[in-house]
């Protein structure tokens, strides 16, 4: 989804914003992410970021956060990525349905103190500017391993997809968008997140996904080669 306003570099972004703890959910620059919004506390977040820039931090818990106590607030991950919402739907009972669309990602400066039922933090996304520039980089990545271990994975699992539009997409939107799909844990979604660069990234994928085929090939068939 495409924002109206672009965003050209790091001082365009708010320093504060609302952050929204997702285990297991990954945002990236330029890609969407849907949202079904319940809980009383983000449906509040939502009519505030509305009212305002519309700007969300999609966060991750850190990992091995929780403590004991269930009902104690898990420390955050270091990184994570601002989105802006890019489009809302109300559901007429007491939900949003929401699209989320990534511009950078941003380190955690530190968690605000707030009166405001959802978390805040101080951010920067200085140490990412790249992620303000479309396709950077996307000609470094290997396109005919990723896309083979795509199939590879597609065939384990007796699934379809467009290739059509997989063949039309660009490098960044396909690593992009398979890294967000992937039905991988929050390590490796934080992993993901992480990566240096978007070639950095399609490896990791890659890696990630040859090891869950080779890990289940008793079940999902021969592993790559």
């Amino acid at each position: 989804m495409t924002i109206n306003r672009p965003y050209h570099g790091p001082r365009e972004l708010p320093q504060i914003v609302p952050v929204f703890p997702l285990s297991g959910v990954l945002l990236l620059p330029r890609g969407d992410l849907p949202l079904n919004i319940f809980e009383p506390r983000y449906l509040k977040m939502i009519d505030d970021v509305l009212a305002g820039d519309r700007m969300i931090g999609i966060i991750q818990p850190a990992i091995g956060a929780q403590g004991p106590d269930e009902r104690e607030v898990p420390a955050l991950a270091d990184i994570g990525c601002v989105g802006r919402v890019t489009a809302l739907q109300e559901t007429g009972d007491d939900r949003y349905l929401i699209t989320v669309t990534g511009i950078s990602r941003f380190r955690v400066v530190e968690e605000l103190e707030v009166t405001t039922p959802y978390r805040q933090c101080r951010i920067t996304t200085e140490p990412f500017g790249e992620d303000f520039t479309a396709s950077y980089g996307e000609d470094a990545v290997d396109r005919q391993k990723l896309l083979a271990t795509f199939r590879a994975f597609l065939d384990a699992n007796d699934m379809e997809t467009d290739w059509e539009s997989v063949n039309r997409a660009s490098n960044e939107t396909l690593v992009n968008a398979l890294s967000m799909l992937s039905p991988y844990g929050p390590r490796e979604k934080q992993a993901l997140l992480e990566a240096d660069d978007l070639n950095t990234r399609a490896e990791v994928l890659i890696a990630v996904t040859e090891m869950a085929l080779a890990r289940d090939s008793d079940d999902f068939g021969p592993s790559l080669q």
